[in-house]
């Protein structure tokens, strides 16, 4: 027997998200030029908005693309937005692209993220400094937020623990504030699980500020990654970059991870290798 899944009505959906953008009907209203009169109307489901009302209103409230395809749903209109995987083969050139970046970022770290923090792909560079993880740790799909703050991971060689865990946490939280994707919302606590049982508690009350002390001086221009590879402690700064033109969902969730030297010693300790 199937089991059918109850779609919340649009207008109610509509509304959640507007309330979750803390916007009220005349900010939306200002925002999208649609009046505050029809955007009740729609809202309390006394009017139909049409699909491209709907388009424009999810830009307006900056949804992702799944979560409009959601909304175009409920409203009885088809989805607009592909979710392909990363292996369809209509996303094959956009995929070879990317791991092209990663290719000329050596002999630097890089990866490909997906929404998630899995990874997709990475250069040759990752491999020095996720040796030594636990095996289960580097099964796919290995998620670089648990490998970097499980104790069994990366933990123990980041000599920076607190701000860097700090700084993935607040990640996660604006993430998941974004998405409402539970996946993030359970990644967040199981950050803030790790930072905890490390001794660096992460202001469980929704995980505001991080692990760092947010009244602390910066120690640097860029926070660094400070980690011991083979020895040797090594400071990377990150950047990372997304596809601001995707149409797709699957690879609008995608982003570059790459990790540049922060000193002197760092660079030459990586065009030795």
């Amino acid at each position: 027997m199937s089991v059918q899944t109850e779609v919340a009505p649009v207008g109610v959906l509509l509304r959640t998200w507007r309330e979750r953008r803390r916007y009220s009907q005349q900010e939306l209203s200002n925002r999208s030029g649609v009046s505050t009169r029809h955007l009740s109307r729609v809202e309390t489901g006394k009017a139909r908005p049409t699909p491209e009302m709907l388009v424009h209103l999810c830009e307006n409230l900056d949804l992702p693309l799944r979560e409009r395809n959601r909304l175009l749903l409920a409203g009885g209109y088809a989805p607009r937005y592909q979710d392909r995987r990363a292996d369809d083969a209509s996303v094959a050139l956009v995929m070879d692209g990317l791991r092209a970046l990663l290719d000329a970022h050596l002999p630097y770290p890089a990866l490909l993220l997906d929404e998630y923090w899995d990874i997709v792909d990475a250069n040759a560079a990752v491999d020095h400094l996720l040796a030594g993880c636990a095996p289960r740790l580097l099964e796919p799909p290995v998620n670089v937020v648990r490998v970097s703050l499980h104790p069994d991971g990366l933990a123990g060689r980041i000599g920076n623990p607190a701000e860097w865990g700090g700084h993935l946490l607040r990640q996660l939280d604006h993430r998941a504030e974004r998405t409402h994707d539970e996946r993030h919302h359970a990644l967040a606590a199981e950050a803030a699980g790790y930072l905890a049982a490390a001794g660096y508690p992460a202001e469980a009350a929704g995980h505001r500020g991080g692990a760092a002390d947010p009244g602390a001086a910066p120690a640097g221009p860029v926070l660094s990654l400070d980690i011991d590879v083979d020895g040797t402690q090594l400071r990377f700064f990150s950047t990372s970059a997304v596809l601001t033109t995707a149409t797709d969902a699957g690879l609008a969730g995608l982003h570059l991870e790459t990790f540049l030297p922060a000193d002197e010693a760092t660079r030459r300790w990586l065009h030795r290798r």
